[in-house]
């Protein structure tokens, strides 16, 4: 049986959308089923309409990308979360989508399932890193197996040599380059490769 990974993300201005596309393009290139799907905006239309860019990414895949669900935890096999860094962490949309798993946490939904993160930052030092580390601290109490790029492929070097998951630092203004979106995609085939000797 092929895994069935879920890709659940939140995105305000589309760079992690576009790592997330690259991810799930990534593990479905081995064979896996993929849902890929954005968690729900929590931002008031104020917030939004004052950054032209978050208010254009939000009308493009409002209808585009399904919103995720608990169901989709619940039908996958290895999961992919994805964020921007808030202060170090991650956002408030992926974590109160994460503050309503209680009820599967507590069912043992999750023990055994591999997962992988990924984000973006302003700044190449704004975060990245520890953000990755706190969404590890909750893969910790759902007894994921949790599943780093590392240092695994050579290209991983060309988008930063992030060990910890792909990121991306866009004060450039531009979505992520040509090398970050080839580690997200190695980061899904990697994810994909490890659900599918996990299930053998």
């Amino acid at each position: 049986m092929s895994a069935r990974i879920a890709v659940i993300y939140y995105s305000a201005t589309g760079n992690v959308h576009e790592l997330a596309q690259a991810l799930a393009e990534g593990a479905g290139s081995r064979g896996a089923e993929v849902r890929l799907r954005r968690v729900e905006e929590l931002a008031p239309d104020s917030a939004i309409d004052a950054n032209p860019v978050w208010r254009a990414h939000v009308d493009t895949t409002k209808d585009r990308v399904p919103q995720a669900e608990l169901a989709d935890l619940e039908w996958a096999t290895a999961y992919a979360f994805g964020t921007p860094t808030r202060f170090g962490n991650a956002s408030a949309q992926l974590k109160q989508f994460i503050d309503q798993t209680g009820g599967l946490w507590q069912s043992g939904a999750f023990v055994g399932k591999p997962v992988t993160s990924f984000t973006s930052a302003i700044n190449r030092h704004g975060g990245q890193e520890s953000t990755i580390l706190s969404l590890n601290n909750v893969f910790y109490h759902w007894g994921c197996v949790i599943v780093p790029p590392g240092y695994s492929d050579p290209l991983l070097y060309a988008a930063g040599g992030n060990p910890y998951g792909t990121s991306w630092p866009s004060g450039g203004g531009e979505g992520p380059d040509r090398a970050a979106l080839d580690a997200a995609a190695y980061q899904g085939r990697h994810l994909a490769d490890i659900a599918n000797r996990l299930a053998d």
